[in-house]
């Protein structure tokens, strides 16, 4: 799977759509080495890496409607992804994209821009910023599970969903999750890493 060859498993996206990712590859590409958006070591494979790793949680949400937060956005991972995905397979969803980096927020601006996509992009920190009562709240190599959780507890509409990307520590970061938190979770196992999975996480309450 290449940027030659774009695809998107499990997804049934039009040419226009698949056209807009690829060209939010070639931005990250462009941007990336100049404010560090992404490891250097995968921006040959960003496409499977970044692209794909970050369209499987679409399949996620029980529906997609409503306000979906993306935190600590960065260089677009899931978040802009998302909102690219919505354009055609959502187009009520509203996209937040949260960025406390003003270099970042102007690329995921310029993204949104080039790529004709709709999508706020809110700088500040995620302590910060007003509650957003997100229906669904995405975040990818962010923080620990603890620490995603008391931002999904200031961010998620109560009945909500958030769904955080997780390594191969995601066992020992429930463990130690669950001291503080009380939370329903189910698991997906990545399709772009078998070590990682898709947590998606409801009813949470503080211990």
């Amino acid at each position: 799977m290449t940027l030659l060859d774009p695809r998107l498993p499990d997804l049934d996206v039009s040419r226009e759509t698949l056209d807009r990712l690829s060209h939010l590859a070639t931005l990250l590409e462009k941007w990336s080495p100049k404010i560090n958006l992404v490891s250097r070591a995968t921006l040959d494979d960003r496409w499977t890496r970044h692209i794909v790793d970050s369209a499987q949680i679409f399949q996620c949400p029980r529906h997609r409607g409503g306000l979906w937060a993306d935190l600590g956005s960065g260089g677009g991972f899931p978040g802009l992804v998302v909102a690219i995905l919505a354009s055609e397979l959502a187009p009520d969803l509203d996209v937040k994209l949260v960025e406390s980096d003003q270099r970042k927020a102007v690329f995921l601006r310029t993204a949104l821009r080039e790529t004709e996509t709709a999508g706020q992009v809110i700088v500040g920190r995620i302590e910060d910023i007003p509650p957003l009562r997100a229906d669904i709240l995405s975040a990818r190599a962010l923080a620990d599970l603890s620490t995603l959780l008391s931002f999904a507890h200031r961010h998620l509409n109560p009945i909500g969903q958030a769904l955080f990307l997780k390594g191969a520590n995601w066992k020992k970061e429930i463990a130690a999750a669950e001291e503080s938190w009380k939370f329903s979770c189910e698991r997906r196992t990545s399709i772009t890493d078998p070590n990682a999975v898709v947590l998606t996480i409801g009813a949470l309450t503080h211990v």
